[in-house]
C-alpha cells in the first residue's frame, strides 16, 4: 500500500516516526482535518490527558468510517500547547494506536483555534483499493 523508511544518512528517528513514506500513484488518499479533544456534543474534554485521548479517539473514528486502522495513515502532523506534553502523549499515542510510526511533523504552538484546546492531530491515510 504504501512504503515508510528511514534512509540511509539521516539520524534515527528519536521517538515513533518515519522520515518519509513513499505513496503509489494511483492510491486514494484520505485527508483527515485536525482532531481535537472535543465529545460529540461539542464539551471540550478537562486536561490534556483526556484532550490526547479524545483526539486519537475522533482520529479512530475517522478512520473506522472508512474501514481503516492506524495501519493505513502515512503522515501526521501534530500540534501541542505545552511541550513539557509531549513524553505523555507518545505514551497515549502509543497505547491508542499501537505500533504507529508514519512520518510525522510535531510542533508546539503558542495555541490552537480555541484557547482551552491543547491538543490537535491530523493525518493522511491511503486507502487500499
Amino acid at each position: 500500500m504504501f512504503e515508510l523508511f528511514n534512509p540511509d544518512g539521516v539520524h534515527a528517528p528519536r521517538v515513533a516516526y518515519a522520515h518519509a513514506a513513499l505513496v503509489p500513484a494511483g492510491t486514494d488518499l484520505l485527508f483527515i482535518s485536525g482532531q481535537v479533544g472535543i465529545t460529540l456534543d461539542g464539551v471540550v474534554a478537562e486536561g490534556f490527558t483526556q484532550q490526547c485521548r479524545l483526539a486519537y479517539g475522533n482520529l479512530l473514528a475517522v478512520l473506522k468510517s472508512k474501514n481503516l486502522t492506524p495501519e493505513h495513515i502515512f503522515k501526521t502532523q501534530i500540534l501541542l500547547t505545552d511541550v513539557d506534553n509531549r513524553d505523555e502523549m507518545f505514551q497515549i499515542q502509543a497505547e491508542l494506536m499501537g505500533d504507529f510510526r508514519p512520518a510525522s511533523t510535531l510542533m508546539v504552538l503558542k495555541g490552537l483555534a480555541r484557547p482551552e484546546i491543547l491538543f490537535e492531530v491530523e493525518a493522511i491515510a491511503a486507502c487500499p483499493q
